[in-house]
């Protein structure tokens, strides 16, 4: 079986465009701003989009539910002091980039007695880039919020035709801040991927590797949709006024403990070199492609804005590579810090971090994988370096001082 994806995927990539590894970037120096509130090149807002690798408390307000339930209390937020409705330990990219920027930390849209005078996070964990009409007329749930990035957009524009008394004064204020698009677009192949049709006896409905197989190939055909509504928002964004936009891409879902511990394949062939599931990251780079190029037709139609892609899949491959060097345990690159000590990766779908039976590792600050799904408040704070610091968000979307 993993043989078959993995000539299926090679096959599609070679239709979509070339998908080559990134080069390495030239290493810029950390910026010289960390830890101070000094505004950096004229940033003064920051408005994101998107879905739990940047929700900072939406869905706590919503009300999570599901696998997510467990999100919005200890020992999720231990490094912060409590649970925030951060899908981590601690801070997110998110938050980490604002600190770099000077800024305030982005409060939540949906609360309305917050500050929103240095910007707004309008993402929701367990969002989708698609609705979830459109998805269902696939044959696809969405389990956990009705919060797609179209309707994210719309609070975006219900908040600045309450905050600006006309679109001039929108562009202005646009034209100081930093617009975060995604990451968006994982949970439409996650709920794929979870092929949502009855279990056979004795099978979990989430993650068994028969129903994933036909889900990777129900959301291959999602691809091209996922990444228009990407780029149709970027779009509206840019038409509102936005000058300084980041799209990012996908992760590299191979290597995410949660699909390596739901396939536990045993067949050498079905790993790359990283140790991760060669089917999934082609997937993961297919989506990557069809999404540069998108943004590609993006620069050209908005020459006057800088549109960065923000490369996740190979700065996370970096932090694997380097993970030795970074602090993180070399040994456990795959396996979740919080879970309840299943297998080879800490993850069960049915006892996530958070429920009964779980417990959290001795050095989340040594760990690269939280929960088996999001990041250590660590891990992101190395993404963000390779991200903003590093190179691998191209063109930079903000020039930090040098050292």
């Amino acid at each position: 079986m993993a043989r078959i994806l993995l000539a299926a995927f090679v096959a599609l990539l070679l239709v979509v465009g070339p998908c080559h590894a990134r080069p390495e970037p030239e290493h810029a120096a950390k910026s010289a701003a960390k830890g101070k509130t000094t505004v950096v090149d004229g940033i003064t807002a920051i408005y994101n989009f998107g879905d739990s690798l940047s929700d900072t408390g939406n869905l706590l307000r919503e009300g999570a539910g599901g696998m997510l339930q467990y999100t919005t209390a200890p020992p999720y937020g231990s490094a912060i002091g409590g649970a925030t409705g951060r899908c981590s330990d601690g801070y997110l990219m998110i938050d980490f980039l604002a600190k770099d920027l000077g800024l305030p930390l982005l409060n939540p849209y949906l609360d309305k007695g917050a500050d929103f005078t240095h910007g707004v996070n309008f993402a929701v964990a367990g969002a989708t880039a698609l609705d979830a009409a459109a998805l269902a007329r696939r044959g696809v749930s969405v389990p956990h919020t009705n919060s797609s990035l179209a309707v994210q957009l719309q609070q975006f524009k219900d908040f600045m035709n309450a905050n600006t008394r006309s679109p001039q004064e929108t562009r202005e204020k646009l034209a100081r801040s930093l617009v975060m698009v995604g990451e968006i677009g994982g949970n439409d192949y996650n709920y794929a991927f979870s092929a949502n049709r009855p279990a056979g006896d004795g099978e979990r409905n989430l993650y068994n590797f028969g129903r994933m197989a036909a889900g990777v190939v129900e959301a291959t055909a999602l691809v091209p949709d996922v990444v228009r509504s990407v780029t149709s928002a970027a779009r509206e964004l840019l038409d509102m006024g936005a000058t300084r936009l980041v799209i990012p891409g996908n992760f590299p879902l191979g290597c995410v403990p949660s699909y390596m511990s739901a396939v536990d394949e045993k067949d050498p062939a079905a790993y790359d070199g990283n140790g991760c599931l060669a089917a999934l990251n082609l997937f993961a780079q297919m989506h990557n492609v069809l999404l540069q190029q998108g943004i590609r037709e993006l620069r050209r139609s908005y020459p006057g804005a800088t549109i960065a892609y923000a490369d996740y899949f190979y700065a996370y491959v970096r932090m694997l590579r380097d993970a030795g060097e970074t602090g993180f345990d070399e040994g456990a690159l795959t396996r979740a810090c919080c879970g309840a000590g299943a297998g080879a990766y800490n993850f069960d779908m049915d006892r996530m971090c958070g429920a009964p039976g779980t417990s959290v590792c001795a050095r989340p600050d040594e760990r690269i994988s939280w929960d088996g799904v999001h990041l250590t408040q660590r891990a992101y704070r190395v993404m963000t370096d390779l991200l903003y610091h590093e190179g691998f968000a191209s063109p930079a979307p903000v020039e930090f001082p040098r050292a």
